[in-house]
């Protein structure tokens, strides 16, 4: 997978010289906000979701760079939801991808202020996309509203905070999993097709990233036990302290294994509904069991 990480850091660079856009923002007079965006957006981070938009865009036959406003608006507000998940009032993480967050870099005045700016521009950016037909770009924003809001990744955190401390059962739980974290990376998926006026491709590219987004959420939640905070980025056992349901504590360690493998091959095979290049996809699917696995 080596050669596979060095293309992942390729798609990653293209996205990083996106956040320019905020370097552009007229705000000589209240710089820290900016300060505060920029800092929470490059303290790394794979860039899967919008990664997954320019794949999918490309896989329909979009062509040149006409994508890359949704996509870099898409990270955007995946940082949004991280910098207010680690606010003292949500899951109170001190740090983030190793580093410290932005509520301790900043104080949790600014941190909320820059959570609501990185939403608010995300989508100032993504609608003036160009290249693209004016009702792909319109059917495109109304996914991204709908996935970023209650019906995708806030219904899902609310049910994440109401079950705290309470017994949860499975199918609850993948809901919460499919809406908190799938919700973006299914976006990302649908928003490729419709960019590149392919919607009758969503249905497959959907599924692929439900498949994904879910796997991905397992082993979020295996890396909480098994992995070190130095690897990790940010505390371990955090799930078990704040007293939240996981896959893990209801199906063991190695039955989540084999559910992360079994969705990821079905994901993969959703993939051949698709006439174009789908390589990349199909590793990325296998990379995302992987990590630190």
């Amino acid at each position: 997978m080596t050669d596979f990480s060095s293309e992942l850091s390729k798609r990653a660079e293209v996205i990083e010289k996106g956040f320019n856009s905020i370097s552009d923002c007229k705000t000589n007079s209240y710089d820290l906000i900016r300060e505060a965006m920029l800092y929470s957006l490059t303290i790394g981070g794979k860039r899967i979701r919008p990664i997954i938009l320019l794949e999918f865009y490309k896989l329909c036959g979009g062509k040149d760079n006409n994508a890359i406003n949704f996509a870099v608006a898409l990270e955007m507000i995946h940082t949004y939801s991280l910098v207010h998940d680690d606010l003292p009032c949500m899951d109170n993480d001190d740090f983030r991808r190793g580093k410290p967050s932005c509520h301790k870099a900043y104080g949790e005045d600014v941190a909320v202020l820059a959570g609501d700016a990185l939403l608010t521009e995300a989508f100032a950016l993504a609608s003036s996309t160009n290249g693209v037909a004016p009702e792909n770009i319109i059917k495109a924003l109304k996914v991204l509203a709908d996935c970023a809001g209650i019906n995708g990744m806030i219904g899902g955190q609310i049910i994440d905070i109401k079950s705290e401390g309470k017994p949860v059962n499975i199918e609850l739980l993948k809901e919460m999993y499919l809406l908190k974290t799938g919700a973006l990376i299914k976006s990302a998926a649908k928003i490729g097709c419709i960019l590149a006026g392919c919607e009758d491709k969503c249905e497959y590219a959907e599924k692929f990233a439900q498949n994904i987004g879910l796997a991905f959420q397992i082993v979020d939640d295996i890396l909480d036990v098994t992995a070190d905070e130095k690897a990790l980025g940010k505390p371990v056992n955090s799930d078990s302290k704040n007293n939240k349901s996981t896959y893990l504590k209801y199906l063991g360690l190695e039955e989540c294994k084999k559910i992360v493998v079994n969705l990821t091959e079905e994901a993969i095979r959703f993939l051949d509904n698709f006439s174009g290049d789908s390589t990349f996809l199909k590793n990325l699917a296998t990379y995302l069991v992987g990590r630190n696995f």
